[in-house]
């Protein structure tokens, strides 16, 4: 069997994002998206991804403005882009179309949002520290991990990287209006973000390790990936090959089976065992 060779932390994260939140309408939906959940194979899921986003791409065309159908096509198109797709060209492409889909669905749900994108980040930073409905929070978050997905696919286009400062925002709503959401999967975005510049050039690590234990938290300690990326992205950028070993180990060691977490705790211990092998020539 093929074997799943995990991408970039922000788009494994849009598979992590599709496994626990994307919703589309009814029981035979509702039921898919468990399936997917708690699915231990992720070739099988890598395989029935393109059925399900030429599905919602068949319901969008009869019903284009449904912003349910718009977020539910972004989270598809970024999860399968993001993590099965190796064209670079066909990666761009999808993840493209997942944001222009959570945008579509941002700018009807939230217009005054949407406006105030336009006008720059300082203004949309100040729009957003306004918002206090928790309905709101799936648009922006839906948003937030599309776009995410579509700089990391587009990392040498400098109008994507200018980009970032409105996805940290974003997240940053998020996770004030709705702390528990995702399994803790917008605090592990947060960590993820928070550990790109290293503390010699103004890199502030802690934060990011406080993003990653609350993480941990939230998920009770059942959100494997928030480990496996903790290890990562903090322990490797302070050197604490403790810590990085542990927390692998730690993953290595648990049960993958988890309500909405089983998929995404797969390709967590794959993820640890690539670390662990690699850590020996790193440290």
């Amino acid at each position: 069997m093929k074997r799943i060779k995990l991408k970039q932390p922000l788009l494994v994260l849009l598979l992590l994002t599709l496994v626990s939140g994307c919703s589309i309408t009814g029981g035979i939906a509702d039921g898919l998206n468990k399936g997917v959940q708690n699915q231990r194979d992720p070739q099988l899921v890598a395989e029935a991804l393109p059925t399900y986003i030429l599905m919602v791409d068949g319901l969008l065309a009869r019903n284009p403005d449904s912003e349910t159908l718009l977020l539910a096509g972004a989270q598809l198109y970024g999860a399968y882009g993001g993590n099965f797709v190796d064209e670079p060209a066909r990666a761009q492409l999808h993840t493209r179309i997942a944001k222009d889909y959570a945008q579509r669905a941002f700018c009807s749900t939230l217009d005054d949002l949407c406006e105030a994108e336009k006008q720059g980040a300082n203004a949309f930073k100040e729009a957003l520290q306004k918002v206090d409905d928790d309905d709101d929070v799936k648009w922006i978050y839906g948003y937030a991990t599309a776009m995410a997905g579509w700089i990391q696919t587009h990392s040498g286009d400098f109008n994507a990287i200018a980009a970032l400062p409105k996805v940290t925002a974003m997240l940053e709503r998020v996770t004030a209006l709705s702390p528990e959401l995702d399994n803790g999967n917008p605090w592990l975005y947060r960590g993820v973000l928070a550990s790109q510049v290293p503390p010699a050039l103004g890199g502030k690590p802690e934060v990011a390790r406080a993003h990653f234990e609350r993480a941990i938290a939230v998920s009770d300690g059942y959100n494997l990936m928030a480990k496996a990326l903790f290890a990562e992205f903090y322990a490797r950028l302070v050197f604490d090959q403790e810590l990085h070993d542990r927390l692998l180990n730690e993953v290595l060691a648990a049960e993958v089976e988890a309500p909405a977490l089983t998929l995404a705790n797969v390709l967590a211990q794959e993820k640890a065992r690539e670390l662990l092998a690699s850590g020996q020539d790193y440290f």
